[in-house]
């Protein structure tokens, strides 16, 4: 485990009822980086997000923060420790306004209206729709406003579980390009993905996940050289 990771895992079990889903996972998100999960349906990638969320209880492991082991505490104590989750589908209250959604996030850690301002100007589409209902919004729509909801947090990580699913093309390099401005603002991002395409052009490690285990971690350009491992674990060449 690297000692400059922002966010170090070791030993991590999880259970959903009697079932084991994790089995001792241990993974490594280094500062500034986007780590990619990958792997099949089913492989331990969204559960792993959750458990870091405190929404599935660890039942062994740590989860450490800058050192300080999340393990255990209450899932509405986890966003303030600094950890942002958009979970796949983006779950926005589709009655309220962006504005409205944008608010709610602001308020998770009483942040005020220069963060509103800084989210805003990642998202210029968002300013054109304040006072749209969010049930409204295009999918690549709504998922930048999930986004900009999380960002309201000011996190220093961001988890993201197939923010591109289901998007036109024009959108997923929208939300790729977003990605890359927050690794510049120093936002280390954990991202969940099904297709190694939409994650060679961002990512700059790639964790496959198999069976609730990290079986390899490998640098994007390692996997460009030689695609071997996609066709490993997930299956496609």
């Amino acid at each position: 485990m690297s000692d400059s990771a922002i966010l170090a895992i070791a030993g991590l079990d999880a259970f959903y009822g009697e079932v084991q889903v994790l089995f001792g996972l241990d993974l490594a998100l280094e500062r500034g980086e986007v780590l990619c999960l990958l792997g099949r349906n089913g492989a331990g990638k969204t559960t792993t997000l959750k458990t870091i969320m405190g929404l599935v209880p660890a039942a062994a492991g740590s989860i450490r923060l800058e050192g300080r082991d999340l393990a255990g505490l209450p899932a509405h104590e986890v966003p303030k420790a600094g950890i942002a989750y958009v979970p796949q589908g983006r779950r926005l209250f589709a009655d309220m306004t962006v504005a409205e959604n944008i608010e709610i996030g602001l308020m998770a850690r009483g942040r005020g209206p220069s963060v509103r301002d800084a989210v805003l100007d990642l998202f210029p589409l968002l300013r054109e729709r304040l006072k749209q209902r969010s049930g409204t919004l295009s999918g690549g729509e709504q998922q930048m406003l999930a986004m900009a909801r999380a960002l309201c947090l000011e996190p220093k990580v961001l988890l993201l579980d197939e923010p591109t699913e289901g998007l036109m093309p024009s959108m997923i390099a929208k939300i790729r390009e977003t990605v890359a401005k927050l690794r510049e603002q120093g936002v280390s991002t954990i991202l969940v993905e099904q297709r190694v395409d939409a994650v060679l052009p961002v990512a700059d490690r790639v964790a496959f996940i198999e069976n609730g285990r990290n079986r390899e971690t490998v640098g994007v350009d390692v996997l460009r050289a030689d695609p071997s491992a996609v066709k490993r674990y997930v299956g496609v060449g």
